[in-house]
């Protein structure tokens, strides 16, 4: 099949004319007053955590499950999702035309966010989902960057391009591969690899790609390995579903969110060797059967045997790239005609915020 034909090539440019548009993005833009950390330090706060209502200074702060405080520090979560989305939207309009001008842009995106020392990030996730009152920064909080996946990926698809200088891809290189060795070593980063529930999933789809990005074979290994032996057989139930996910107040939203990452990881770590989309456990738990149980409540919602999510269910399902790759891997034409079908341009932010792979074009 040509795959380019999947697209809407005609929506690529629209967005990457638009994109063309944008001002330099970086963190140092937003000053985050509650983080202990300096103005390069990624800051956010955990989404369901409020100012607590038996205390005159609101801490510590307390939970409340599958609501969205609207009054967190999110700045930096919003800056890293329009750079993600910026390099992108451009480096996909690169890739079906050959325009200089859309490789440009990106490559000074990437360099003003990643590389400049006055704008950049530093490649640690120390502050991130942090509690006032409680903790600065927790391990939970390395899914916030979940939406870089598609760097590497729009990185590679601009390497053609004198804009992508090997200095500036070198630099890139150096900065995923200095971020994974944190991911991969700091307490935080194990804690949130160990996690037995979508975190722990969003953990190795990051790993995952930016070990492929800077050569990590031990770290590939790695992943294909826990896929096998820990994400599936843990956390699979025997149906295809994600019990931790549907017990949560929005199991819809957190069904289809799980199941995109398992594809996702199937879709970066799989070789002619070693392909995951085929791999089952002896019990026959492998992707398929979590397409199998999932995708008939995505083709009707009305059909779903779960309360309706807290928050954010009207905007679901939404057009997630893993009904595309798993549609072409599997050979599931049932899903690649419901990606084809699913709005591309979902309003609701949340909904957005869970739909980590924004140019899918760049993952074929």
């Amino acid at each position: 099949m040509d795959t380019l034909s999947l697209f809407d090539t005609a929506w690529i440019r629209k967005h990457a004319d638009a994109s063309l548009k944008a001002g330099p993005i970086h963190i140092t833009a937003a000053v985050a007053n509650m983080s202990e950390g300096g103005p390069h330090d990624y800051y956010s706060n955990g989404d369901y955590w409020w100012p607590n209502p038996d205390t005159a200074d609101g801490l510590p702060y307390v939970r409340r499950d599958g609501e969205s405080n609207p009054g967190n520090f999110d700045s930096h979560r919003l800056l890293l999702r329009s750079m993600r989305t910026h390099v992108a939207n451009l480096a996909a309009a690169y890739k079906v035309s050959g325009e200089e001008s859309y490789a440009a842009k990106a490559a000074g995106l990437l360099s003003v966010f990643f590389l400049d020392e006055a704008t950049r990030m530093n490649p640690h996730l120390l502050y991130a989902q942090a509690i006032p009152g409680i903790c600065a920064g927790r391990g939970i909080g390395i899914i916030d960057t979940l939406h870089l996946i598609d760097i590497p990926f729009a990185i590679e698809a601009l390497r053609p391009s004198p804009s992508m200088t090997d200095e500036l891809y070198q630099g890139l290189r150096q900065w995923f591969s200095s971020y994974l060795t944190w991911m991969s070593t700091h307490e935080n980063g194990i804690e949130e690899m160990n996690a037995d529930n979508n975190h722990g999933v969003c953990w190795f789809v990051q790993a995952a790609t930016f070990a492929r990005f800077t050569g990590n074979e031990n770290m590939l290994r790695f992943c294909r390995q826990r896929y096998k032996e820990s994400l599936l057989p843990d956390q699979m139930a025997s149906d295809g579903s994600f019990p931790r996910e549907l017990a949560r107040t929005k199991p819809y939203g957190y069904a289809i969110f799980v199941l995109d990452n398992m594809a996702t990881l199937c879709q970066v770590l799989s070789t002619t060797e070693d392909n995951l989309w085929s791999f089952e456990l002896p019990d026959g738990r492998g992707i398929r059967k979590g397409f199998d149980y999932l995708l008939p409540y995505m083709l009707d919602k009305a059909a779903w045997p779960y309360p309706p999510d807290v928050e954010h269910f009207e905007g679901w399902p939404a057009k997630v790239s893993s009904l595309l790759f798993a549609g072409l891997a599997l050979g599931k034409e049932d899903c690649v005609q419901l990606w084809k079908r699913l709005d591309p341009d979902p309003a609701g932010l949340e909904v957005r915020r869970n739909m980590a792979i924004r140019q899918p074009l760049l993952w074929l």
